[in-house]
């Protein structure tokens, strides 16, 4: 018996309820890299303008609103409450890396709160910079919250890696680090993390 279907039958006689498990194994074919990470803001016009001016990210194209007035589309599509309206949303460009889709939202059963890192749901994004120092000392002079750090990783896998926590103003968790002269774990495999400077 394949191992989804063993998970699947052991959750099944448990009594907990599963969603359909894949049938077949292997990788979905085509993947190039991420495209974008998509998050949700209380205010996008401030969140747009904090990414582009605190941040660099350059703004690609926006529109809104975006909505299902009588039918179900939103909660088969993106899995919302079937009147959850997206107000606005923005695509920009980050630097060298990867774009970010800034999403404003109403829904009738909205959470408020940012989940933290330890929590179902917790996420962060991670801006690399080539000068965690400047990069850290700017935002401090800039009024962010900014968490214990620059970090450097000495030990494991990580080793070389400087990290540091600031908090955008609306509370969403974003990370600065840098790695200039690569990490440890390089030496024991040929898999390379991306990162700018370093030509990955």
């Amino acid at each position: 018996m394949k191992k989804w279907a063993v998970a699947v039958a052991i959750l099944s006689v448990s009594g907990v309820a599963v969603a359909a498990a894949p049938s077949t194994h292997g990788e979905i074919p085509g993947v190039v890299g991420i495209n974008h990470v998509g998050f949700t803001v209380p205010n996008e016009a401030q969140a747009v303008k904090f990414f582009h001016e605190v941040l660099g990210c350059e703004k690609a194209y926006e529109f809104g609103p975006f909505e299902d007035k009588k039918g179900d589309l939103m909660k088969k599509m993106l899995n919302v409450n079937p009147r959850a309206v997206i107000d606005h949303l923005t695509m920009m460009r980050c630097g060298e890396g990867s774009n970010i889709e800034i999403f404003q939202y109403t829904a009738p059963d909205q959470k408020t709160t940012y989940p933290l890192n330890s929590d179902m749901g917790g996420f962060h994004i991670a801006f690399y910079v080539k000068n965690e120092d400047a990069a850290v000392k700017k935002a401090r002079e800039l009024g962010l919250r900014v968490l214990e750090g620059p970090v450097p990783i000495k030990t494991g896998p990580a080793a070389g890696q400087t990290v540091n926590y600031v908090i955008a103003p609306w509370g969403q968790q974003l990370e600065l680090i840098s790695y200039p002269k690569g990490m440890a774990y390089e030496h024991d495999t040929k898999v390379r993390l991306w990162a700018p400077q370093a030509g990955y």
